[in-house]
């Protein structure tokens, strides 16, 4: 295994190093919020949106599902639809990645997951990272928000030398800040870390809540074999990707860990985003509401959906 590791670091520090001159064409790419602009959906001040993953009952995403198999409701009421998109469009994804002293030992790892996550996503994907450890950094220079350039996100991963202790509610904080500045709809953020934080200056609770008023998928990714007693918080990244809508992944080896990040980006392209406009008399601001999406296909009892439960109404108007 460690030779295999070896191999993997010594071919992907070799692709970073290649990437270095495709630099201020990625910066190119990154900066331009217009491209695939067909994509684009810019919604009434009173539009909420869900992101919903179908699956079967081998766990596989299920596309190509019409409008009308699914009914939304809000706190029990049904909603009527007035945004349905479906199929591989472009979205922004943010990777947010541990470099505390504890995952020193799987940069491997990270490095390996982060090129197959890339280079399953859509071409035309907008992708940055948040590099943390009592720091949160973005990876990419400051001048380029985004990129599409696969070997420049990889790249942006060894910016800074791993160490030190851990701020992971912060550096989510700052992934949905960040995902807000993007031009696209739909926005996911994939978590690698061993769940534990001893360095951030906002609470988890803080950092739940502004999950909840966020659009954002959550996935999570971490290996259990990093987790020290005492340390990782498994639990709460179960907990963080729930209540997103997003799935939380625990590989037990180096080929699983690939394999699942694969798998995170096939499910992004297989998603489905449905928009409402909850009733203006019927409506509370002031308090969080239920969310649930049911599916039904003629023949097919094996459905489930994921997506995340509710949310809570953002200080001001908008696309939710």
């Amino acid at each position: 295994m460690d030779r295999l590791r070896g191999q993997i670091f010594i071919l992907l520090t070799a692709m970073i190093a290649a990437a270095l001159p495709f630099a201020s064409a990625a910066q190119e790419q990154g900066a331009d919020p217009q491209a695939g602009d067909e994509q684009v959906f810019k919604a009434g001040a009173e539009l909420v949106v869900l992101h919903v993953n179908v699956f079967d009952g081998r766990s596989d995403a299920v596309p190509n599902l019409p409008q009308t198999s699914f009914t939304v409701y809000e706190d029990d009421k049904p909603q009527d639809i007035s945004f349905f998109e479906a199929g591989d469009v472009p979205v922004t994804v943010g990777l947010v990645i541990d470099n505390s002293t504890s995952m020193l030992t799987e940069r491997s790892l990270v490095l390996a997951g982060t090129n197959a996550f890339a280079a399953s996503s859509h071409p035309e994907d907008q992708m940055f990272a948040v590099v943390f450890n009592e720091r949160v950094r973005l990876g990419l220079p400051e001048s380029v928000d985004f990129t599409k350039n696969r070997l420049q996100l990889v790249g942006s991963l060894a910016r800074y030398p791993p160490g030190g202790k851990t701020a992971l509610y912060d550096a989510i904080i700052a992934g949905l800040d960040h995902l807000e500045k993007s031009a696209y709809q739909k926005h996911v953020l994939v978590v690698l870390s061993d769940g534990g934080d001893n360095a951030s200056t906002h609470t988890e609770k803080e950092m739940l809540q502004r999950v909840e008023q966020s659009s954002a998928l959550i996935y999570t990714v971490v290996d259990p074999d990093v987790i020290t007693l005492g340390e990782g918080d498994p639990g709460m990244l179960r907990r963080l990707a729930k209540l997103s809508g997003g799935l939380a992944y625990f590989p037990k080896s180096e080929r699983d860990l690939v394999n699942d990040f694969t798998e995170i980006a096939d499910n992004i392209r297989r998603g489905y985003s449905i928009g409402y406009a909850p009733g203006a008399n019927a409506h509370d601001h002031n308090r969080p509401h239920r969310v649930k999406v049911t599916v039904r296909v003629p023949g097919r009892r094996d459905l489930s959906v994921r997506v995340r439960h509710g949310y809570a109404d953002a200080d001001s108007p908008g696309t939710r």
